[in-house]
């Protein structure tokens, strides 16, 4: 059971710092920004972003998480397993169609987005 559970914490943090960092890049945030808008130092949140990628603490992931208006569930494992209204209010296909680019990396992100930007360009 401790092995289950160490490997757990390893896991979370690798995906704290990952998905951190892809936040980061998505909306063009620099850590500096950030640090500003949550008021914890730089430092600490190289320590989320650096090599040993230390977990913070429950109200300092909250704090992130309401800077970069994401849940800390989707900072710690990538996913909300929340359905909210909106996804209530989805049909079939947008919602296989959200599932699906949740799961795609920030490269695959970008590319598929400007993608959709501009069909919406060319079909105004």
């Amino acid at each position: 059971m401790i092995f289950h559970y160490d490997f757990l914490i390893v896991k979370m943090k690798y995906n704290f710092k990952e998905n951190l960092r892809n936040e980061l890049d998505y909306q063009g945030i620099t850590v500096k920004e950030l640090s500003a808008r949550t008021g914890i130092p730089i430092a600490s949140l190289d320590c989320y972003l650096g090599t040993r990628a230390t977990v913070p603490s429950v109200v300092a992931a909250i704090k992130i998480a309401q800077a970069l208006n994401v849940t800390v569930e989707y900072l710690a494992i990538g996913k909300n397993t929340g359905t909210t209204r909106f996804e209530k209010r989805l049909g079939r296909e947008t919602q296989e169609l959200t599932n699906w680019i949740e799961n795609l990396n920030i490269e695959q992100s970008k590319a598929v987005l400007k993608l959709v930007k501009t069909f919406k360009e060319n079909h105004k």
